[in-house]
């Protein structure tokens, strides 16, 4: 009864990974096909990533551009604030976050700088932006739709994404 238990619990995992894996690179087909329509011109596509206590930014990739590509930013506000800037610790009413996913439109360019984000323990670029627009406030998954976000630690990064062959290679599959 034991290995029969085992066995089919084994069977559903790998049946599951496989379906999760298929249904991620269908999804990445699709996604990969309407970035491939952007319209090219001098703007970034910004996805905002909140993590409690950490300071970057979020992902800023150009248009065009997978999100494979994309680079996780500290952003130079000495031009403009980022959009969801509120009240500095330690007010009582501080709040961050509030925008977290929404996806924009973001000019300005990259410094050339780099910062320390004490929380993930990382050296970033600096990005300092001229103008955001919101493009999308619902924009779905940014690196794979089975992906899991958490407040405590980078959960989201590219590399997370499949490999490009390895999902040429399962949706090839019958």
């Amino acid at each position: 009864m034991y290995k029969k238990t085992v066995v089919a619990l084994i069977a559903c995992m790998v049946l599951t990974q496989c379906h999760s894996l298929r249904s991620d690179c269908e999804a990445l087909r699709e996604r990969e096909a309407a970035i491939a329509q952007e319209e090219k011109g001098d703007y970034y596509i910004g996805r905002r990533y909140h993590i409690p206590l950490c300071r970057f930014w979020g992902y800023l990739r150009e248009p065009g551009q997978s999100w494979r590509e994309a680079r996780l930013v500290m952003m130079d506000e000495s031009l403009v604030r980022t959009p969801d800037r509120g009240p500095e610790d330690p007010l009582p009413d501080a709040v961050f976050g509030t925008d977290q996913n929404v996806e924009y439109i973001v000019k300005g360019e990259y410094t050339g700088r780099k910062a320390y984000d004490p929380s993930t323990d990382q050296v970033l670029p600096m990005f300092r932006a001229t103008s955001y627009e919101v493009r999308n406030r619902k924009p779905g998954f940014l690196f794979v739709p089975s992906e899991s976000y958490s407040e405590e630690t980078v959960s989201l990064r590219p590399i997370i994404m499949p490999a490009p062959d390895a999902c040429e290679r399962e949706l090839s599959r019958p």
